[in-house]
């Protein structure tokens, strides 16, 4: 049985065709390692786009439910139902051997991840698909990506939201139209790879506690010490490494796990070791002190000064200025500092509208030009670039974006014009853009563009605010609730013979993380507290969620950046696609397209840093021909040689 009037024409959908399991879960709140599902409800599809099975159970997690409002589950409701380990097998026989599919896969996967390692099992998936990432690259012309609306756009009936099986039937008919969609496009599938997991190997460490004071800058020879201060140690201590690590954070001091120009002093009884800290110490000109006069001055700390957020009145909208941004090849990291927080809003920075709670915050609008201002006869389009060298490719995208419009880096619905360079005509995605009838420029067309009506691409109420390289603006705040999580999401043309890496690293006044754990990659996705996250939607892109208003004061900054795995360089990867938006499902606000790097292997995207209460999002796109390990090292993270 269909769950909606059409199949798949097999035969047309060729490479779209699986076994696919398609998953909703409900839970009682969203940190898969905390919390729990409260109900699960699973569809099995075959290749054919034919029903093949159906699942679904209330569960009792054992715990609060968490916010009933949106789930409707309360406590009473799951009395008597099964716990998770009770229905294991059963979902996990129809799971086995098949594709998960799932709105925000991440979500449900690590969910299901969590609840198998509880009930002692394997989740057996190996692939997933997110029919959200599916449709990023399909780009429909909706307001946002959430179910609902996606379903409204597909012509899917919806009957009650936030019913686990209610929500995997509309899954069903949304990832048919999805996948119809990606084949008329010839979009590769964002097949995520999911290897076997236990929870001990994904769990995070429990949150340390921030420093509350800024650095006060080194320990003089004859001063204090004083809050703030950050302190490493190494080498055999007489006293347990971990109580004076306790002691001192207790008195108010910052406990580093490695060593940089901006550290406040060494500790160590042993100065003429050699290891890497004191070689360090030494080569930076940091202070080094014994264990025994660490103690007594850890008896009078004196008061330093605490991180505060001072008030800063909201910026007038405008258009924003590109400043310039430097590729320095083979030096450390140097990032556009963040404004200090007692300066006044800059004029020619937009301030994206503040956002209300549950209200979706609309993309800012272009300001009207000027008299004798230069027009932007791309306003509204979104230009992909076929052919070239990479310094031409990426020479014609900046052209587009000076004329107002959006340089796309894979073909999408959104798509309204294509520019060929050199050998573009060659380019395996022509056949489908002429059935598509798009209109086809060579590169003179970007000295004077017609300003003619997009062909065949339905405009949306809101269009993305296209940022330049070293563009900025401000994010909208709430008022009178909690805001939600930003989505940063990176993507980029899939690559057959290397990986791409998306970075974050939270830092404080300093430039410098605060802990290790605060450099989130692949190996630690997560940050203790779960504030910033890396999420795989697929291959060619991934995202770092941030929930901004939980970060501590102490962190300034948080840097996002990629890294090409292996030989490869960016001149090869090509541009970078970044997109800003609110929540998991919400439609870009701000987009921005980075390849200015080459030969590089490291790129930072984009940073997202504080002017008291207020955060910005700057355009970054600056590379290094160092790796990751480098990148992670001049923030101050201790990677071992």
């Amino acid at each position: 049985m269909s769950l909606v009037s059409a199949s798949f024409n097999t035969s047309a959908m060729g490479d779209y065709g699986y076994d696919w399991a398609l998953v909703d879960v409900e839970t009682s709140g969203l940190m898969a390692r905390r919390d729990r599902v409260l109900s699960v409800a699973v569809i099995t599809i075959g290749p054919d786009g034919e029903q093949t099975g159906e699942f679904s159970t209330l569960l009792d997690p054992g715990c609060d439910p968490g916010p009933v409002e949106v789930h409707g589950l309360t406590a009473e409701r799951l009395r008597g139902a099964p716990t998770f380990d009770q229905v294991a097998g059963r979902i996990g026989a129809m799971l086995q051997d098949r594709v998960l599919v799932a709105h925000n896969a991440q979500f449900d996967y690590d969910f299901l991840a969590h609840e198998f390692a509880r009930a002692r099992m394997w989740l057996p998936v190996s692939q997933r698909l997110c029919t959200l990432a599916l449709n990023r690259q399909v780009d429909p012309p909706t307001d946002d990506m959430k179910l609902g609306t996606l379903a409204t756009h597909y012509n899917v009936p919806q009957q009650r939201a936030h019913d686990a099986l209610d929500d995997t039937r509309v899954l069903a008919g949304i990832l048919r139209a999805s996948l119809r969609e990606a084949a008329r496009l010839d979009l590769p599938l964002p097949l995520v790879t999911c290897p076997p997991r236990a929870e001990s190997q994904f769990t995070p460490k429990p949150p340390k506690t921030p420093c509350a004071y800024r650095n006060p800058g080194r320990l003089t020879s004859d001063g204090p010490l004083r809050q703030g201060m950050k302190v490493a140690i190494t080498g055999e201590t007489a006293h347990a490494r971990a109580e004076l690590a306790g002691r001192a954070v207790v008195a108010g001091l910052n406990m580093m796990t490695s060593v940089s120009r901006h550290t406040s002093v060494l500790v160590t009884n042993e100065p003429a070791s050699g290891s890497a800290k004191v070689r360090r110490a030494l080569t930076e000109g940091v202070p080094v002190i014994d264990e025994h006069t660490f103690l007594r001055m850890l008896a009078d700390v004196r008061p330093g000064t605490a991180h505060e957020a001072t008030v800063v009145a909201a910026a007038p909208m405008a258009e924003p200025e590109a400043g310039p941004v430097v590729a320095t090849a083979d030096s450390a990291p140097r990032t556009p500092s963040a404004a200090p927080v007692q300066e006044a809003p800059v004029p020619g920075v937009p301030t994206l509208p503040a956002a209300a709670p549950g209200v979706p915050v609309p993309a800012p609008r272009r300001p009207a030009p000027s008299v004798g201002a230069p027009e932007k006869p791309l306003a509204g389009r979104r230009v992909l670039v076929l052919g070239g060298v990479h310094a031409d490719a990426a020479a014609a995208r900046t052209r587009i974006v000076e004329l107002g419009g959006s340089a796309a880096i894979n073909l999408s619905a959104s798509v309204t014009d294509v520019v060929l360079l050199e050998k573009g005509e060659g380019d395996r995605r022509m056949s489908r853009i002429a059935t598509l009838q798009l209109p086809v420029h060579d590169i003179h067309w970007l000295s004077a563009p017609t300003a003619t009506a997009a062909s065949g691409t339905a405009p949306r109420a809101q269009e993305p605010h296209v940022m330049p390289r070293g563009g900025v603006i401000d994010l909208p705040t709430a008022h009178g609730g909690p805001a939600p999580e930003w989505y940063v999401t990176a993507g980029w043309a899939p690559q057959p013979d290397c990986g791409i890496d998306v970075v974050a690293f939270l830092l404080d006044e300093d430039q410098q993380v605060t802990f290790d754990e605060d450099f989130i990659f692949y190996g630690a996705p997560e940050s203790p507290a779960g504030t910033v996250r890396l999420l795989t939607g697929g291959p060619a892109e991934q995202t770092i969620a941030l929930d901004l208003a939980s970060l501590p004061p102490a962190t300034r900054k948080v840097v996002v950046a990629a890294a090409v795995d292996g030989a490869a360089t960016f001149g090869t990867v090509g541009a970078i696609q970044i997109g800003a938006a609110l929540g998991s499902s919400g439609a870009p606000l701000a987009r921005a397209t980075l390849d200015a790097a080459t030969t590089e292997r490291t790129m930072l995207l984009v940073e997202i840093y504080r002017r008291g209460p207020v955060w910005r999002l700057r355009a970054v796109g600056q590379g290094y021909d160092h790796g990751l390990d480098a990148l992670a090292r001049g923030y101050g993270v201790d990677i071992a040689d």
